[in-house]
């Protein structure tokens, strides 16, 4: 329910309303409701603000950080408390997210996950009192964001599938996503992305599809994001639970915690830093012997990309880290029948182990990926990447560096910096600063950096070599 007033209908067309939240949004205290409304020092209300906005636009195309906002600077919201509950008022809101004066019941959801985990985390996380600043007490935090988003299903065999990618792919590599979604789905898995458009958005929608055809019903398409991303990749409108985690660290923790199995399909720098997030976990030598699925796959024009990631990592990481993936080209089917029988085997071993099925708390995760890293020039300079070390820290500054050109390309915070103090060094060993240099530039070359359609991509990095 809802009573709105809305102006002309065009691209930047507006609507106020006054909206009943769906979706089982918590009860909130009148001091919850007091920290979303201020404009606080800690710039709740400002998070908020960009996040519902993202929601809003749901299904845009768009990576650029500031467009939304720009093209919307009169929106606002506001978190009502009423004697029967909260309504949410929304001011010179996007028009798109309304029919007929009703907003849509999926984005309604969508925005009550908004308020609900920006909430939980700025009040209920910090009372609870883990140590965040070590390993056992960040994974327990992880949990119970994801415990508070209700999509933790004890009673389900293993069946959730991450899906990895880039959200600027060509329409081949994009309809292969739907194909591969679409071959998980007819075999009763779910679908777990990382909610914006490109290769998060096809296998959902390949999903959907096969789901319907097995008459499955009680689907699970999950959206995992964090602020910084949000803002430049609003979720795609299949997502049906949306889980928006405080930083990219305690994301990624997200996935590889919830998920059974990892497709990865062609991507850039994100792709990348997801690649090596998970490698280098699977690295470490406390996590020897456990079973996860990890393929990476694209049509058959993209057989090269897999290559060139495969070299790459080889030649950064060792011959010894192909032991943990596969990859598959142009065949939907075999992809699926192979994580099938990845996912049985982790049935297996959480039986053995008497490891939960909705949330791996064996996999050991080192404190190195889980502290949150915020990309200045002077931590981008000080990566340590050299041969020599440990395989599993070596992979965690590897992804750090993917990790600071991604928020130079798209989070808001890293474009400023590049626009005030220029581009990231980013330095190390002769021999990985020149595969690295070859790998970023195939993906300016390919355009996989910004989605295509706008200004030419102008790198936000220097890759040192000698």
């Amino acid at each position: 329910m809802n009573d709105t007033n809305a102006a002309t209908r065009d691209k930047s067309a507006t609507v106020s309303a006054r909206i009943s939240p769906v979706g089982g949004l918590d009860i909130l205290s009148r001091n919850e409701v007091m920290r979303l409304r201020g404009a606080s020092d800690s710039g709740l209300h400002a998070l908020l603000r960009r996040c519902a906005l993202a929601v809003l636009t749901s299904g845009s195309i768009s990576d650029d950080p500031r467009a939304i906002l720009e093209q919307y600077p009169d929106f606002d919201i506001q978190v009502l408390q009423q004697d029967r509950g909260i309504k949410i008022e929304l001011s010179h809101a996007p028009a798109q997210a309304f029919v007929d004066g009703q907003i849509i019941r999926g984005i309604n959801e969508l925005l009550v996950a908004v308020v609900r985990d920006i909430v939980y985390v700025s009040t209920q996380l910090e009372q609870i009192g883990f140590d965040l600043d070590g390993s056992a007490g960040l994974t327990q935090g992880v949990f119970e964001i994801l415990r508070n988003a209700r999509i933790l299903k004890p009673h389900i065999d293993p069946n959730l599938v991450v899906c990895w990618g880039g959200h600027s792919i060509s329409r081949e590599e994009y309809d292969y996503t739907k194909s591969v979604g679409y071959q998980l789905g007819l075999r009763g898995l779910d679908i777990c992305t990382g909610c914006g458009p490109g290769a998060m958005k096809g296998p959902m929608k390949g999903a959907t599809i096969a789901h319907a055809k097995q008459r499955r019903r009680h689907n699970r398409y999950i959206g995992i994001t964090e602020p910084g991303i949000i803002a430049a990749e609003s979720p795609n409108p299949i997502v049906n639970h949306l889980v928006i985690m405080p930083d990219i660290e305690k994301r990624l923790e997200a996935f590889v915690r919830m998920g059974h199995g990892i497709i990865v399909f062609p991507g850039g720098v994100g792709t990348a830093e997801e690649i090596l997030y998970l490698l280098g976990i699977l690295l470490h030598p406390d996590n020897a012997g456990t079973p996860f699925p990890l393929i990476f796959t694209g049509p058959r024009q993209s057989a090269a990309y897999f290559e060139q990631i495969d070299r790459f990592l080889r030649l950064a990481l060792g011959d010894e880290v192909a032991k943990h993936y596969q990859i598959i080209v142009d065949d939907p089917a075999a992809v699926a029948r192979s994580m099938i029988k990845g996912i049985d085997k982790v049935r297996n071993h959480r039986l053995d182990t008497k490891d939960a099925f909705f949330f791996n708390w064996a996999l050991q995760i080192p404190l190195v990926f889980q502290t949150p890293f915020r990309p200045t020039h002077e931590a981008m300079r000080a990566l340590q990447i050299h041969h020599g070390r440990p395989l599993h820290e070596l992979a965690a500054d590897l992804r750090r560096a993917f990790s600071g050109i991604v928020a130079g390309n798209v989070k808001e915070e890293g474009v400023q910096a590049i626009e005030q103090s220029g581009p990231f060094d980013i330095d190390g060993d002769a021999d990985i600063m020149r595969a690295l240099d070859k790998l970023l530039q195939a993906f300016v070359d390919q355009h996989r950096m910004k989605l295509p359609g706008g200004a030419a991509y102008v790198p936000c990095y220097r890759v040192i070599t000698r």
